[in-house]
C-alpha cells in the first residue's frame, strides 16, 4: 500500500501544482493535501486507507480532466480570440525543441 499511495500522493500534488498552482492564496491545497496524507500513513484500517487513496486518485483524475475538457473547449470556439492561445502553443512548440520565440510573439 505504501507504494500506491506515494505514487497517488506524487500525481495529486503535480497536478495540483500545474492546474490550481502553488501561489500566495492557493497554497493551502497542497498543505491540505500534505497534512492528509500525513494522517492517513498513522492509520490502521486498510479499507479506510484504500478509500483515501481511491478519492485522492479519483481528484487529480478529475483535475487533469477538467484542464483537458477547458483546452478542447478553447481550440474548437473559433468565436474566441485565439491569439494568447496561440502564442501559447508557439512558446511550447518552441521551448520543446530548446528555442525561444522571436520578438513579434513576445507579450
Amino acid at each position: 500500500m505504501g507504494l500506491e499511495s506515494l505514487r497517488v500522493y506524487r500525481n495529486l500534488l503535480k497536478a495540483v501544482k500545474k492546474h490550481i498552482g502553488t501561489q500566495g492564496t492557493k497554497k493551502h491545497f497542497t498543505d491540505y493535501i500534505t497534512q492528509e496524507f500525513r494522517n492517513t500513513s498513522s492509520l490502521t484500517d486498510p479499507k479506510l486507507i484504500k478509500h483515501k487513496i481511491n478519492l485522492a486518485s479519483n481528484y487529480t483524475y478529475m483535475l487533469n480532466s477538467i484542464h483537458h475538457h477547458q483546452n478542447l473547449l478553447f481550440s474548437y470556439n473559433i468565436a474566441v480570440d485565439r491569439s494568447e492561445e496561440m502564442t501559447r502553443t508557439l512558446r511550447k512548440s518552441a521551448g520543446s525543441v530548446g528555442l525561444q520565440l522571436p520578438e513579434v510573439y513576445r507579450a
